[in-house]
């Protein structure tokens, strides 16, 4: 099979599909891969070091769209990037659909095979490929709430270690899985109040084990979500459904009682955001301010430590890369139900229930748009 890597073009995205490392191993299984020049060189991955594993520079993305029987990206593809996707061709990268209709139906047009890495499930129904980066997005959660509660930025002026004598400063978490766990454990690190609200027992559970007194865990209820969400200096949102959108836990009203000068970091933005008042933003222009609120909505934070999150994103997909390089894209995806899950558009037809109710469209079990 021949795998095309086009250099990224969303704002600020510095990530690359493969590593030189995940080329040599497609080439010694007998694979061909093209490479955009300077794909990788904004991390210290120069085109010679793609060669030497084997892969072909060429120069414009047109060509390797053109040429390539599966595209390996990293972020959704941008508009012009879309149009230049053909029938029958496989891409392999992050969707996010459930909040953009627009991409959703530029990739029906185009009639591709489009496999979403954060779809795809394990053995024990976790997200393997989307479990890297939410580790790398919740740790720098806490870093960016850091930076942006100081007064300089807009902030309250707050130091979440605190020091004797001052309180430390108070952080929210909303969702107790990956990012949670992560942006805890920073917190944690950093010397904050931790509350980390939760609504699975057994995860709750989960979490005591690991943190023990270090953090308080509470039951998700709406009541609970608002009294701590307004005693907080520092509001990460990290909740998760898979393919759908993310569920709007902080209201509009919730946000004018926040104390001003407080900070809210949506990681759930690619789904759409979990507060009420989230918009996306990017690298150039992460924050805006509501009421006196600081929203951090960035929605390719590892982006800004593009190359910890390259090789941990590789680490990752490169087993799932070869599977449909040697197997092609319908027995990969037949033998493996959890593969299977992370096919969400095929020859024109959403094939992800989640993804198909967030934007209101028909529905085709990926089983049968296989077997079509």
């Amino acid at each position: 099979m021949l795998v095309g890597v086009p250099k990224e073009i969303k704002n600020h995205e510095y990530r690359v599909g493969l590593t030189p490392a995940a080329v040599h191993e497609l080439c010694k299984a007998g694979h061909k891969v093209m490479v955009q020049n300077d794909a990788g060189t904004s991390i210290g991955l120069d085109n010679a070091e793609y060669q030497k594993a084997g892969a072909e520079m060429v120069a414009a993305p047109a060509e390797i769209f053109k040429r390539a029987d599966m595209i390996v990206k990293v972020k959704e593809p941008q508009a012009n990037e879309c149009v230049m996707l053909r029938e029958d061709q496989i891409l392999f990268t992050y969707l996010h659909l459930a909040p953009d209709p627009e991409q959703a139906a530029a990739l029906m047009k185009s009639g591709a095979h489009a496999i979403a890495y954060e779809t795809v499930t394990d053995e024990r129904n976790r997200l393997p490929l989307l479990a890297p980066m939410s580790e790398v997005a919740g740790r720098m959660s806490i870093q960016a709430g850091a930076h942006y509660l100081e007064k300089t930025y807009g902030g309250r002026g707050v130091l979440l270690s605190g020091v004797p004598g001052v309180m430390a400063g108070n952080v929210v978490v909303l969702g107790g899985g990956v990012v949670g766990t992560n942006a805890a454990k920073v917190a944690i690190g950093m010397g904050a109040h931790v509350t980390v609200i939760e609504r699975s027992n057994e995860r709750m559970k989960e979490l005591d084990m690991f943190f023990g007194a270090s953090i308080n865990t509470v039951y998700a209820t709406d009541y609970a979500i608002e009294k701590y969400a307004l005693e907080a200096d520092l509001v990460i949102g990290a909740v998760l459904v898979p393919g759908a959108s993310a569920p709007r836990l902080i209201t509009r009203e919730m946000i004018g009682q926040m104390k001003k000068g407080s900070v809210l970091v949506d990681v759930s933005i690619d789904q759409g955001g979990c507060f009420e008042t989230s918009k996306a933003t990017t690298h150039a222009d992460p924050v805006y301010t509501v009421d006196g609120v600081i929203h951090y909505c960035v929605a390719n934070m590892p982006g800004a430590v593009a190359r910890t999150s390259t090789f941990a994103l590789n680490n990752a997909t490169l087993p799932y890369v070869l599977a449909l390089a040697e197997k092609g894209y319908k027995k990969a995806l037949l033998e493996n139900p959890g593969f299977r899950k992370g096919l969400n558009v095929s020859k024109g037809k959403i094939t992800h229930k989640e993804v198909a109710e967030a934007l209101n469209q028909n529905y085709q079990a990926a089983e049968d748009a296989l077997a079509a």
